[in-house]
């Protein structure tokens, strides 16, 4: 099969949407080429270890890469991603210089060759997430080993929303908490939730290849009867729920969408663990989240993302 490859040349802060644009098009797969990568303190990432050529790499922004399959309707899905970047506009995202790119690919090379920088990752004190073709033996008798597969749809568990809200996640976690996980995306969250200590997770995805991902990746890690994966858009509908932590890894623009509807739904003393923002909607997601009867208990950051916890008082 012919594949071919769209490259927008965007800004860090709207990686996500454009992403989210993506896999919504058909996408079968998603690189992201930060320039950053070559700079960053690899102790920030708990030792993760790559060989990163520089020419794959924009001076200035992100890459984003996706493949499409080459068919008859190739042209219009293109327009319909160009429009759909353009409009993030609307929601104050900056896509920065937004050129696309368009060029064919071998099916072989771009389907097998990401493997190569996927290795187990360190992400905390406890949690090291593998890959399910990588063999790893656990370093401490408390390692918390989360096996993921991608499937090239969405993150590997190490970008730095994903591991700022599992680092809040194990922190904050207690024993037999109930948790949901809004957005659940792979699933990472939800698993990494049961085994460091939770009874149950529901997770909820508008995305149907998202539940079943999260359906996946709970079955890789043995916690598929603890993890009740569902299609529903953010909260709305959700009742009868009464959650000990609610943990998000979305966008700021989505975050602030459902903070009333996470306040209604968890405990007296529950924690809201959201993550996602971008340093420059820090602020907005805070006011939200105070205006919703939130108590901002911690606000972490790593590199231009920040994760926000709060606490229903």
């Amino acid at each position: 099969m012919k594949w071919s490859e769209i490259c927008i040349h965007t800004t860090n802060e709207a990686v996500e949407p454009i992403s989210n644009i993506l896999h919504e098009s058909g996408a079968s797969g998603v690189v992201i080429e930060d320039p950053q990568d070559m700079l960053k303190e690899r102790d920030s990432f708990f030792g993760e270890v790559y060989e990163l050529n520089p020419d794959d790499y924009p001076k200035e922004g992100v890459y984003v890469k996706a493949y499409l399959p080459v068919n008859s309707f190739l042209s219009e899905t293109i327009e319909g991603i160009k429009q759909s970047i353009t409009n993030l506009v609307t929601y104050d995202i900056n896509i920065g210089t937004n050129k696309v790119t368009i060029s064919e690919v071998n099916e072989e090379d771009w389907s097998t060759a990401w493997k190569k920088y996927y290795k187990p990752v360190k992400i905390s004190e406890k949690v090291t997430i593998i890959p399910t073709w990588e063999e790893y033996e656990p370093v401490k008798s408390d390692e918390v080993i989360i096996e993921l597969d991608p499937g090239m749809a969405f993150g590997t568990g190490t970008h730095p929303t994903t591991i700022l809200s599992i680092q809040a996640i194990e922190r904050h976690i207690h024993k037999d908490d109930f948790v949901i996980d809004v957005g659940s995306g792979s699933g990472v969250l939800s698993v990494a939730s049961i085994l460091l200590g939770a009874k149950k997770v529901y997770a909820y995805d508008l995305d149907d290849i998202a539940v079943k991902s999260t359906e996946i990746n709970a079955g890789l890690n043995r916690v598929e009867n603890k993890v009740i994966s569902r299609q529903n858009d953010l909260l709305d509908g959700v009742a009868d729920l009464e959650a000990d932590m609610i943990v998000s890894n979305i966008l700021a623009e989505i975050i602030v969408r459902f903070t009333d509807d996470a306040y209604r739904l968890l405990k007296k003393g529950g924690l809201f663990i959201t993550s996602g923002i971008i340093q420059g909607k820090k602020n907005e997601v805070k006011q939200r989240l105070e205006e919703s009867g939130f108590t901002i208990v911690e606000v972490n950051q790593m590199e231009d993302w920040v994760s926000i916890i709060a606490e229903k008082s």
